[in-house]
């Protein structure tokens, strides 16, 4: 017997319509790639998204096609979320953070048909047009006066000629729910980037999920500023979840120094922002020197990489911000876990709830996980054994765009790669990537605790751990470590620093002073190359 429900289709242009009809007065507010502030209304997003997909109903691109961007987060990006999707189109959403070959190739992978760029990103678009022949429009978001009179990009529009002449009344079409809505490229996969392929339900079930009280607690009382990219797998989803609550949007565009940042919200009103830890580090170092205070942020969701304890502390103690530890994947939508504490963790002391707080957190709604040896066995969940992580569930991806690398799944689940403890209530706490765990004299190290006791130090702005070849141990640890400005430290006094916070075999066996540590295109610490700079390295003869 089936039940006697109305059956609707869940798909993203319901988000907008339901954004509009209920919270049409809600605030989108931008800073411009112009420089200006942009203000205007949930009511003018569905306005302008139903003109954009009027566009493209009248150059008659097929269901389906892909329509990519290259942008950063603002009005005009947002506009697409809704009207590309919505159509029945599929948004491609590229990381400009990308090389110019690596854009090129996605673009011609994906199949991508029409290209909407920030035009900060011109001379990117300018170099690899020539090699994207299977892109037929270009189309710089911004006003027709701003266009370049000879950009050398054949069928180049502004934005705002090209929904402007269309009318605002669109019928969203209605289609199967799990029909893609949009694609993102991971770089966390070995050889070519692969594309995780999103559907509608999965996107508004990612959606549901995120605004619960437990994961990103998202309403119409929120000032919302999604400091993650919206090309970093559709910023974490918030644009969708702030539709479907109604939330006011911030959206800083190009400018995400510690002084712009900080400005934003205070000027409008931002109670909750989220975002991966080095720009928190660029505010925090913009803050504490200038003696400045939040009046309204009270929360932030951290990750992308995990969060140093003392971020949180600083956060915490210094500024009365809640630090929120999350954690996903491009191939997951990406949410998978959030850390907040539970009933009984209320009346701990403060240094016990940060035991928790310094974990990935719970799995929502919609997320399964374990934990297995390398036979496949699983693990128990008792905080202390490592094991391979793997997850399931209805936004998680079950195969990679046009079947890149076979099938992924292990008996259903999906191995992220990552290695995890889960603890009795649920907590999972990455220990480390599977390639990026240190084996030493047969015993695990954690590349990430050794980072975090060195970003400890006063001293240290940014520490990456990796393991280098040992004739006796197989690995030892070294940490590279970026000092802060004016700061003055030694290798004995950082090794120092790590006596009684860590057993002594796990205390790095030297470091290494860098002006910089290299950078992945989402701000992730790029281990690989470090290894590479680092290759003609040798240990000190007594470790």
């Amino acid at each position: 017997m089936l039940g006697l429900m109305q059956s609707q289709p869940l798909l993203i242009s319901s988000l907008i319509e339901f954004a509009q009809r209920h919270h049409g007065d809600a605030q989108v507010v931008s800073r411009r790639v112009e420089g200006d502030i942009h203000r205007y209304t949930w009511r003018e997003v569905a306005l302008r998204s139903r003109q954009l997909a009027n566009a493209l109903d009248a150059m008659k691109l097929p269901f389906s096609e892909r329509v990519a961007t290259l942008a950063w987060n603002g009005y005009r990006h947002l506009e697409l979320y809704f009207g590309v999707s919505g159509s029945g189109r599929v948004l491609h959403t590229i990381n400009p953070r990308l090389h110019p070959d690596q854009i090129a190739w996605i673009a011609n992978h994906a199949q991508d048909k029409v290209l909407c760029f920030d035009m900060s990103f011109l001379p990117l678009v300018q170099a690899i047009h020539a090699r994207c022949p299977g892109i037929g429009k270009y189309v710089a978001l911004c006003d027709a006066d701003k266009l370049p009179a000879d950009s050398g990009i054949p069928n180049l529009v502004s934005y705002e000629a090209w929904i402007g002449a269309q009318p605002t009344a669109y019928e969203w079409p209605q289609f199967d729910e799990n029909t893609a809505s949009s694609m993102c490229y991971t770089s966390g996969t070995t050889g070519n980037p692969k594309a995780a392929l999103y559907s509608h339900r999965s996107t508004t079930l990612h959606a549901y999920a995120a605004a619960l009280p437990d994961v990103m607690c998202m309403s119409a009382r929120d000032s919302i500023l999604p400091v993650v990219p919206m090309f970093h797998v559709n910023a974490w989803g918030i644009p969708y979840s702030a539709a479907l609550v109604g939330a006011k949007l911030v959206f800083p565009g190009p400018a995400l120094d510690g002084k712009s940042v900080y400005e934003l919200i205070e000027a409008e009103g931002v109670n909750y922002a989220a975002g991966v830890p080095t720009v928190w580090q660029m505010l925090l170092g913009h803050m504490k020197p200038n003696k400045l205070r939040f009046s309204t942020l009270k929360r932030t969701v951290i990750g992308g990489s995990a969060c140093p304890p003392a971020m949180i502390d600083a956060f915490r103690d210094d500024y009365g911000v809640e630090v929120l530890h999350a954690w996903g994947m491009t191939e997951m939508s990406p949410l998978g876990t959030l850390c907040t504490l539970k009933n009984k963790h209320l009346t701990m002391s403060t240094e016990d709830q940060m035991k928790i707080r310094l974990k990935q957190g719970r799995a929502i709604y919609g997320v399964d996980m374990r934990i297995v040896d390398h036979d496949g066995k699983e693990l128990p969940w008792d905080g202390k054994t490592p094991g391979d992580l793997h997850v399931k569930g209805p936004w998680i991806l079950r195969e990679y765009f046009k079947g890149e690398g076979g099938d992924p799944l292990v008996d259903g689940w999906f191995p992220t790669g990552d290695v995890a403890t889960i603890d009795a209530d649920g907590y999972m706490q990455i220990t480390d990537r599977s390639k990026d765990v240190i084996k030493s004299g047969g015993e695990w190290i954690s590349s990430i605790d050794v980072e975090n006791i060195a970003v400890a130090h006063p001293a240290v702005a940014m520490a990456a751990c990796i393991g280098m070849r040992h004739p006796k141990w197989d690995e030892r640890p070294i940490v590279v470590v970026v000092k802060k400005p004016g700061a003055e430290l030694t290798r004995e006094e950082l090794l120092k620093f790590y006596e009684g916070k860590t057993a002594k075999w796990q205390i790095p066996d030297d470091v290494v002073f860098v002006d910089a540590i290299p950078l992945g295109a989402t701000g992730k610490m790029l281990k690989t190359r470090l290894r590479e700079l680092l290759k003609d390295y040798q240990l000190p003869t007594a470790g």
